[in-house]
């Protein structure tokens, strides 16, 4: 559901959500801002430059079970890397290679907040 003046056709939610990032050999762990089905906002320590393909990994708590969670891994591009003045990088991710299944799990996810 877009709102006026919002361009995104994918609902984002800021929720803080255990994600992995993997790059060059490097693993990163961090936490998601935000998280829509098609990317995800997140904040990282090291620079990584834009067009910078990286593979994913989300961690989304299953409704009732918090201590079963439901893992969904897919390859990503960096399109935007901004300093943060705290220190380090805030990352914006699309995921340009995901299974309809992984997405459908993100969305399920998603659905369970909005109104």
């Amino acid at each position: 559901m877009k709102t006026v003046g919002e361009r995104r056709v994918h609902p984002r939610l800021e929720h803080k959500l255990p994600f992995n990032v993997a790059v060059n050999g490097y693993d990163f762990s961090t936490t998601t801002h935000n998280i829509s089905c098609v990317g995800a906002y997140c904040h990282l320590n090291k620079y990584i430059p834009p067009f910078t393909k990286i593979s994913v990994k989300l961690s989304l708590p299953t409704k009732g079970s918090p201590q079963k969670n439901t893992i969904v891994e897919c390859k990503g591009v960096v399109v935007r890397s901004e300093d943060e003045n705290r220190g380090g990088f805030n990352i914006a991710i699309f995921f340009n290679q995901m299974r309809g299944e992984q997405r459908k799990k993100i969305s399920a996810y998603i659905s369970q907040f909005l109104p």
